[in-house]
């Protein structure tokens, strides 16, 4: 239970797909004009990457080397068009803003990524949990970045009126520059907190400073135990 806890910390927070390893950016600025469309991005592809990660996981040794990309894009393909089917079916609205961007999900980096590294090598369980906290770190930032880019462009908050009547919004933060802007303090803010913390723990931001602080003197580096 305790990795699997892992593997959802480092999903939302160590590795979180948009703020830290700033992959799949293209739906990341193209449908985030709303907290619902970031939401619904996020929440599709979450499903398709825990199916894919199960799947994958589970015919890791049936799976030969030599095609074992193709393999992984044919799962996930097959899952992308099951959820894109079910958005159709009963979410039309979802399905009409998302567009193209649901078939995309493909091959968005995130979900080949995650089966390359981690589903392939690992057990089904962890596997599993792997996907969601990736899936769930996705749709944290798009979620984020939909919100303040609704809220600013629109002066709503999930399709709701939050700012008076007098309010006159910018509309650049629904325009593909305002992506840009958002994604750009949203990192610079993560950035400054994580940095934050690193100060309070007593670790700082350089390699001189990190080694200082590691415990691990067998490493090559300067250590605490005064190789300095």
């Amino acid at each position: 239970m305790r990795k699997c806890m892992e593997r959802l910390i480092n999903g939302l927070v160590k590795e979180n797909p948009t703020f830290v390893l700033m992959l799949g950016m293209c739906p990341t600025l193209a449908v985030t004009t709303s907290a619902i469309n970031g939401i619904g991005m996020g929440l599709a592809t979450t499903v398709v990457l825990v199916l894919s990660n199960i799947m994958i996981s589970v015919l890791r040794k049936v799976i030969p080397d030599g095609v074992r990309i193709p393999a992984f894009i044919v799962v996930i393909a097959s899952f992308v068009t099951i959820v894109e089917l079910l958005l159709k079916a009963y979410i039309p609205s979802l399905y009409a803003a998302l567009g193209l961007y649901i078939p995309l999900i493909v091959v968005n980096c995130i979900i080949l990524g995650r089966a390359e590294s981690y589903a392939s090598k690992n057990g089904v369980v962890y596997s599993a949990f792997d996907g969601l906290g990736m899936g769930l770190g996705f749709t944290f930032g798009l979620t984020c970045i939909g919100m303040v880019r609704e809220l600013i462009g629109a002066g709503s908050l999930f399709d709701i009126m939050i700012m008076p009547e007098s309010y006159e919004p910018v509309t650049i933060f629904i325009l593909a520059p305002g992506a840009f802007l958002v994604l750009a303090f949203l990192v610079a803010i993560m950035n400054r907190i994580k940095l934050a913390k690193g100060k309070d723990t007593g670790v700082g931001g350089n390699c001189d400073d990190l080694c200082r602080n590691c415990p691990n003197t067998n490493c090559g580096g300067r250590g605490i135990a005064g190789k300095e």
